[in-house]
């Protein structure tokens, strides 16, 4: 994964991925190579975070549980970061209650999708809240 400096290769963004399963993180990062974006990936969510804080994405996809920092908490850490103001938040995550997707809400995100997931889908979303439909 090569990631230009400037966050963008011209045609897309820099995302940052984190998820634990590799499966999950090669399948969605593949997808979005293709359609020009820069992808930062993690498998934990303190990785995450300190590659969200070098690298400054536009968008963040996040799995909730992680080891490290769980998705939640990245994501509350990613709002209070003066440098990512900007930067949207998508919770991709197997938990489906009311609770958790509030908690998500709560804690920053913009939007949230339940696994199992559709890729179209989840680019149709990121696509949406970076404006780019």
């Amino acid at each position: 994964m090569a990631v230009d400096p400037s966050g963008t290769n011209g045609s897309g963004g820099a995302i940052l991925l984190a998820d634990d399963s590799m499966t999950i993180v090669s399948m969605v990062a593949a997808r979005l190579e293709r359609s020009g974006y820069d992808v930062i990936t993690a498998t934990r969510g303190d990785e995450a975070l300190r590659l969200a804080l070098v690298h400054q994405p536009q968008l963040a996809v996040l799995d909730i549980e992680m080891p490290g920092l769980d998705g939640l908490e990245v994501a509350r850490q990613l709002r209070a970061a003066s440098a990512l103001q900007g930067i949207r938040i998508i919770l991709l995550t197997a938990h489906s209650g009311e609770e958790t997707i509030a908690a998500g809400f709560e804690a920053g995100a913009d939007d949230y999708m339940v696994k199992p997931f559709s890729p179209q889908e989840l680019q149709t979303r990121i696509e949406q809240l970076l404006g780019r439909r």
